[in-house]
């Protein structure tokens, strides 16, 4: 194993420690010394890949917001229409808060204003959703009297409120949790020719891009801890 494969998996193994860290502790009370052991590495070690914890904080936003660009573009190319694409990154985002700490704790983090340059989980998932609108609407399976705002808004608002309930009680980071706000909105957003096309409790591309990224490999912030 060459040194850059060695570092690399060490990087994975901190940032991963590190979002389990701040899931337990919260920033402020979270310890240098806490993720450095968590990943089986000295401190020294930790110094040598982040300058300090804002750095390493930075480090678990980034690699949850590029996650979810990753698992949102997969289930793209996975899916005919936009719309059963948001359905579908949405049950995937459900997901990854339910069993994934580095989502979880990018989320968190981003929501507490801990993200540096990085523009934080919720801001890239409401990007995403208003995209994906946009092409909807594009394409003509958006109904004509959907506020493309509105529609973004209660969608990004919906979710951050499961992840904030899923914090006290599981269920609601849980498959029905999404399938019934989709049953819900979808008859709303949808043309009627698009609505019967469409699958509210989301198709097998949720669960495969969630699994692996866009080039057939485990994405990086889904499970396993990386070795180092």
């Amino acid at each position: 194993m060459t040194k850059q494969v060695r570092a690399a998996r060490t990087r994975q193994a901190l940032i991963r420690s590190a979002a389990i860290v701040f899931e337990q502790h919260g920033y402020a009370q979270a310890r240098l010394a806490l993720i450095s052991s968590g990943a089986g590495v000295s401190t020294g070690a930790l110094h040598f890949h982040f300058e300090n914890k804002a750095a390493v904080a930075q480090a678990v936003v980034a690699e949850a917001s590029h996650g979810l660009l990753a698992v949102s573009s997969s289930i793209r190319r996975r899916t005919d229409t936009a719309l059963q694409t948001l359905v579908d990154t949405s049950h995937a985002l459900v997901d990854l808060l339910a069993r994934d700490p580095v989502t979880r704790a990018g989320f968190r983090l981003s929501c507490d204003g801990v993200r540096g340059d990085e523009p934080g989980l919720p801001a890239q998932w409401q990007r995403c959703v208003g995209e994906l609108l946009d092409e909807a609407a594009a394409a003509g399976t958006l109904a004509e009297d959907v506020s493309r705002t509105d529609a973004t808004a209660a969608t990004v608002a919906a979710t951050t409120g499961f992840e904030v309930l899923g914090r006290y009680e599981s269920e609601w980071l849980s498959a029905p949790t999404p399938t019934g706000f989709w049953r819900l909105l979808l008859p709303r957003l949808a043309t009627p020719e698009t609505l019967p096309l469409l699958d509210p409790s989301g198709t097998a591309a949720a669960a495969e891009a969630v699994a692996t990224g866009p080039d057939g490999h485990r994405t990086s912030g889904v499970g396993a801890a990386a070795p180092i």
